[in-house]
Parts: structure tokens; sequence; C-alpha cells
């Protein structure tokens, strides 16, 4: 058993919110009142759309067609625990807001948990599960449905992954899915057999290139100016690391230690205005957040929540 970890809580001061420009799609924003204290889930915003359900169990419809209208102030990281529950989370307000159970077809709840999850720009998440399976989920209600991924292509049973955009410009020449194999159920973790690429209309995996070193069990996000980075915790003793790691290669650019997380913690991670946030979770310990500023190397656990995070997702329009 590991010893209780003591949590330090700084108080970020909160900004201005940003109203959302358009509301056409909503599954990505937060709050829209200037009352910092009162952050409404996203459900609030689309229940009233004919396109998407409320229910999980039902016949689920996704929206179609990208959504970059949000104003990226107002976007949300969204999280997954091994519980099958979903929460937003506000990092102006440090809030957590419960979205939903997720349920998803054909999953037996406990025999099977999310594992990974990312989230696209229309506020759409993939997750892929313990057992490989991959399941679509609206970050507005919750609601699941299966996909036709054939799990275990390349060798990848298990992977993580997170969005990045394939222009550094602030246009609108797409995102793109990268996916790390990520294997953290055997003691010391091994390393991961590499970096591909998910096409989220054929559901097939693309080889990319294995890492430069040794990576074991890479978490993935990315970010608007198309970063891609990586979240392990190491495999002996305390601590973590966040890499930049090069799209094209496989190649680590760079390379920030932290002091949080250890061996067997559960693990997600999300860059959100210009720092990032780093959920680690352990055995009935619940979920340290930690804010990690790449620039100042300031490292600061600023929140828990009591639930395990395994997966987050975060829209690549979010604040740079």
């Amino acid at each position: 058993m590991r010893a209780v970890r003591v949590v330090l809580v700084a108080a970020l001061a909160a900004g201005p919110v940003v109203v959302a420009a358009c509301g056409s799609r909503t599954g990505l924003l937060g709050p829209v009142t200037s009352d910092a204290s009162s952050v409404p889930d996203a459900a609030s915003d689309v229940a009233e759309e004919a396109d998407v359900l409320e229910e999980p169990d039902a016949d689920v419809v996704f929206p179609d067609g990208p959504d970059i209208c949000p104003d990226a102030g107002s976007t949300l990281i969204y999280v997954i625990t091994e519980s099958n529950d979903l929460f937003s989370f506000y990092p102006p307000t440090l809030a957590f807001n419960p979205i939903g159970p997720v349920s998803c077809p054909g999953v037996v709840s406990g025999a099977v948990t999310p594992f990974s999850m990312a989230v696209d720009r229309r506020g759409i998440g993939l997750s892929v599960f313990s057992d490989g399976t991959l399941h679509q989920v609206d970050m507005a209600t919750g609601a699941c449905k299966d996909t036709t991924f054939q799990p275990d292509q390349l060798g990848f049973l298990t992977f993580c992954m997170g969005y990045a955009a394939n222009s550094g410009d602030g246009g609108d020449a797409g995102e793109t899915l990268y996916v790390a194999e990520c294997d953290v159920g055997q003691t010391p973790k091994p390393n991961s057999r590499g970096l591909a690429t998910l096409d989220t209309t054929l559901l097939t995996l693309s080889y990319v290139a294995p890492f430069s070193q040794g990576v074991p069990g890479p978490e993935l996000t990315g970010t608007g100016d198309g970063r891609l980075f990586g979240f392990y915790t190491n495999t002996m003793g305390s601590g973590s690391h966040i890499v930049q790691i090069d799209r094209g290669s496989g190649a680590l650019l760079q390379d920030y230690p932290l002091l949080v997380g250890t061996p067997d913690d559960g693990y997600a991670f999300a860059f959100w205005g210009g720092v990032f946030w780093v959920f680690t979770s352990s055995t009935n310990l619940g979920t340290i957040v930690t804010r990690f500023d790449p620039t100042t190397g300031s490292e600061t656990n600023v929140t828990t929540m009591p639930e395990g995070v395994v997966g987050a997702g975060v829209s690549t329009r979010a604040p740079m």
C-alpha cells in the first residue's frame, strides 16, 4: 500500500468568462455567465437539439461535421473515470461537473473499463476500453455507441490517444488523432511499441514510427498549434515526465520531469491555457490534479476529485 500523499491546493485567479460566439453545437462550451462559481455542464446547452439524445442506451445519433465556432476560453476539459463516469473540468475555477454515466452497448460494467479518451472539436469523444474496443461518446450527454473498430491493429490492443491540429497558424486544416501503444497492466510498464494515427472515418490505425527512446505507457495530448505531447509515470520510484513528440518521426524533442505520480497510478492529461493539467489516480485515493507550466517549470497540485480518472480530452480549439 502506498503512503497517502499530501495535496497542496493553490488558488488560481479566474479570468473573465468568454461567451460563446455561436450556438449550433455547444458540447465543448464552458460557463456562459459571469458567475464563475457556477459551471453548468455541457448537456444543458444541447438539451433541445434533436440530433443528440439524452439517454445513453437509446439509438444515439451524433452531430455531423466539425464545429470550430466555440471561443477558446469557453472550452472544457473532459475526463472519464474507471467507474465509467464522465465529468467536465473547467481550469479557471478548478470545477468538476458531472455529465453522467457512460453506458456503452455490449460493455459489461466492471469487467471492462475505460482506458483512454480523446475529444474532437465537435465535442465527440473516442474512448478505448480495457478489452481494446473503441466507443464513441458524446461529451454533452455521456451517450455512447459502439464503433466497427477492429481491436489489436498493429499489435496495439490498448492505446492512449490525443488530437493535434494539422496547422499551426490557427487555420482550419483539421486535426489528426494520434495514438501510442500503451500497456499499463504489467509491472513495470513495458516501453510503448510506438506512435500511430487513427483514421476516424475508416477506423484504421497507421503506424508512424517507434519512439526514439523507451517510453512506458505514454498518454497523449495535442495543441491547437500542432504540437504533440506524452505523459508517463516512472517505472521505479516516484515522479513522471511530459515529453514533446515529433509527430512524423516519434523523436522525443523535450523532456519535462515532474514530481507527481507513482508507477501504479492511473493517469491522463490535457493542454489548456498554455499549461498542462495532469490527472493521477491511486486505488481508493481518488485523483490529484496537477498544474504544470512548461515556461516556468512550476508544478502545483491544485485540487482533487474522489474518482480515479483514466482518460482526458480537450478540443484543439482550447486556449493556447
